[in-house]
């Protein structure tokens, strides 16, 4: 059994913030699967589908973003999940908008939503995608900044990026996080060498 987690904020005042993006991450893969994230159970909602015979739970934590792992550790727990087959998706502030990286495991950075998980599990070997929401403008409070929207510029690029983590989880439960990791840097590569092709053409 897989969880794919997604962090974020319930109700709709949270809705598309920057600190949402990984609930939208899991409501885009519940589209893909057909999959209702509706079941109230151990502090979040979760959506069942399978995948060549593994089941799948997707997950929204509904604890609000700092207690996070109160709802996680539940699960990993109450399903007996291992830890490799736990897989967060969470906003960064550290990455460019758009921009994904995937890790086995690592320490919670700046970030309230995996403190709590780490804290929760006693653990932080679990594997993990960040998505970039961009650095905070000097003037902002961090606070207001990560539950702000995104401008309009960055809303297609926060979608490629949602349909790219995406396709990362597929991978990551076919295979495996190192074949998700190395498709996923295949890819960023091959889309660097066509951005600068173009450059190149356009000059």
């Amino acid at each position: 059994m897989y969880l794919i987690i997604g962090l974020g904020n319930p109700g709709r005042e949270y809705a598309l913030t920057r600190h949402n993006i990984g609930f939208e991450a899991v409501d885009y893969i519940a589209g893909q699967k057909n999959v209702q994230i509706t079941k109230d159970e151990h502090e979040g909602l979760t959506g069942v589908y399978f995948e060549n015979g593994e089941k799948v739970m997707l997950v929204k934590p509904m604890t609000y973003m700092n207690n996070s792992g109160l709802c996680v550790e539940e699960l990993v727990s109450y399903y007996d999940v291992p830890l490799e087959n736990t897989l967060v998706i969470y906003d960064d502030i550290d990455l460019d908008p758009g921009k994904i990286r995937i890790r086995k495991k690592g320490s919670a950075g700046t970030h309230n939503g995996m403190r709590s998980i780490i804290y929760q599990l006693q653990d932080q070997n679990f594997p993990r995608i960040r998505i970039g929401i961009g650095k905070k403008p000097p003037q902002w409070d961090l606070a207001n900044y990560v539950l702000s929207k995104f401008t309009p510029d960055e809303t297609e690029v926060m979608r490629e990026a949602v349909k790219k983590t995406a396709e990362a989880v597929e991978f990551y439960i076919n295979e495996d996080i190192d074949f998700a990791m190395n498709r996923l840097n295949r890819k960023e590569k091959a889309e660097k060498t066509e951005k600068k092709d173009s450059e190149v053409q356009n000059q």
